[in-house]
């Protein structure tokens, strides 16, 4: 049998020019034109998990029902150090985006954030500490 992985994660957005200039606060890199598509993927490496944004007009297409985030994180972005997680929510708060919990030392031995995209989609930002 053959092994499965984790290919891609994927939000809905209402409003694609801001959630593009909240995902760059995390430091994700689109295309140009991105702003204008139904389906935008950050440029990534070949074997990279995907992150992909679909407008939220054409997941209810696909879905039949309105998009709506969870109440809890979708997907969580590994750091390269704790202080890497502490600029990303400052980066996310100078841009005017919310930071669900700002960054903390977990029991768990990382350094920990969560932040909220323009939907309401939570994603945790860590390193170890």
């Amino acid at each position: 049998m053959p092994k499965i992985k984790i290919d891609a994660v994927a939000v809905s957005s209402s409003d694609m020019a801001k959630t593009l200039d909240f995902y760059r606060c995390l430091g994700f890199d689109f295309p140009t034109d991105a702003a204008s598509q139904d389906h935008v993927e950050p440029i990534t490496a070949p074997g990279e998990v995907r992150l992909m944004i679909d407008t939220a007009k054409l997941m209810e297409s696909i879905i039949a029902e309105p998009p709506r985030p969870a109440n809890h994180s979708g997907f969580a972005l590994l750091c390269d150090s704790p202080a890497e997680v502490d600029a990303i929510a400052q980066k996310v708060v100078d841009a005017g985006f919310e930071v669900a919990n700002p960054p903390w030392d977990a029991f768990w031995g990382q350094r920990y954030a969560i932040v909220k995209d323009p939907d309401g989609y939570k994603i945790d930002v860590f390193a170890a500490l």
